[in-house]
């Protein structure tokens, strides 16, 4: 088996017997697969067959959450529909009704609403409290919490977990770890081998990378996939062969991608921070050393700056509501990824108008900074 990240994103487990060996998976683009007999078709029910009808299972989503699992050191992994998908898929994994979820307030603006509102539904209850101190996670443990949730790297404020003591905690309590590790991907975190329980990924972002693919993947203990596998498929949550055919095809180059947007989001983050017209930088510059430790820079900008004139003197980075194309992208996080927040609990996490979240691709480093620089004295009259 290949030792290191770059060989595994490469060369993982195919899905074997295929009549044709051709060197990349076909797409298995079907709604159902065929039988010889009734004998053939009573042994899958028996467990003897692999494959039915594919909102159940298809060879194409088989691989991507395999593929992923073995980049995170898991045992196994499913796909799903969105990374929110996967998210739910992971949760009800572990919580059921009349229990009760400890999640970092800090997290993305979509994960807040659906542990806050859709789970309420469920008869799901969720605490949000900040995991920088761990003594006020303890203090909302109650007999009937069940799972921790956080994210690797926090969206948008980019807050680096400090998951090993998050994991600890959980185990101390009993408690079950769900870490969304989208942000950091395997290449730089791996919280499986740290002890989660589940691992979730928006693939849409950088496990799929393009811009053109919609899906999500959790991964970890086989028991626990196994049953957040049942709940995709019984929920009709899977995701598309074509989908995850386009997914895999996008993680082949995870590596090389994700080195050269780290890096060059290190050299932007330090660049805008010695600028004038910059109030806060957000990156995780203890991390990673010179190679950058992720490719997302978000900023605040003084009030000086009109963040409509700075959006509009972007020129090539376009707006964009999401992340982690292989081309810069920005967004303004009060409008898009945390809307679904009240200005209060926005105001709490720092999150305010002339906040800017810069997603950084693979052009050249220079070119990147020189055009946020120019943008920032447009937006300041200069």
């Amino acid at each position: 088996m290949a030792r290191e990240f770059e060989t595994k994103v490469l060369h993982g487990d195919k899905i074997e017997g295929r009549e044709i060996a051709s060197k990349v998976t076909p797409i298995y683009q079907t709604s159902a697969f065929t039988f010889k007999d009734l004998d053939e078709l009573e042994g899958f029910y028996e467990g003897n067959g692999r494959y039915l009808y594919s909102r159940v299972g298809n060879p194409n989503t088989d691989e991507l959450g395999a593929a992923v699992a073995r980049l995170e050191g898991a045992p196994a992994g499913v796909a799903a529909s969105s990374g929110l998908s996967a998210i739910l898929a992971g949760v009800l994994a572990v919580v059921k009704s009349g229990e009760h979820i400890i999640a970092a307030d800090d997290l993305y603006g979509g994960s807040f609403h659906m542990l806050k509102e859709e789970l309420k539904d469920f008869g799901i209850e969720t605490t949000f409290v900040s995991f920088t101190d761990l003594s006020l996670v303890e203090k909302e443990v109650r007999a009937n919490t069940r799972l921790i949730y956080t994210e690797s790297i926090t969206n948008p404020l980019l807050r680096v977990e400090d998951l090993e003591a998050v994991i600890h905690f959980a185990k101390k309590h009993g408690l079950l770890t769900l870490v969304d590790n989208t942000f950091a991907t395997p290449l730089h975190v791996r919280p499986y081998e740290l002890g989660a329980e589940l691992v979730v990924h928006s693939a849409t972002k950088y496990i799929g990378g393009h811009s053109d693919v919609t899906s999500g993947v959790v991964v970890g203990r086989e028991d626990l996939i196994a049953r957040a596998s049942g709940k995709i498929v019984n929920l009709g949550s899977n995701l598309s062969p074509f989908e995850a055919w386009l997914t895999v095809r996008g993680l082949k180059t995870l590596a090389l991608r994700m080195k050269a947007q780290s890096s060059n989001a290190r050299k932007l983050a330090l660049a805008l921070k010695e600028n004038a017209d910059v109030e806060k930088v957000y990156h995780p510059f203890e991390h990673g050393g010179e190679d950058g430790f992720g490719a997302i820079v978000t900023v605040e900008l003084t009030e000086k700056a009109d963040i409509n004139d700075f959006f509009r003197a972007l020129s090539w980075i376009k707006i964009a509501p999401t992340l982690a194309g292989v081309e810069t992208t920005v967004s303004h996080p009060e409008v898009t990824s945390h809307r679904a927040l009240s200005p209060e609990a926005r105001a709490a996490l720092g999150i305010n108008r002339q906040v800017v979240r810069i997603s950084v691709g693979i052009e050249h480093a220079s070119d990147i900074i020189i055009q946020f620089e120019a943008a920032i004295r447009a937006s300041v009259g200069k």
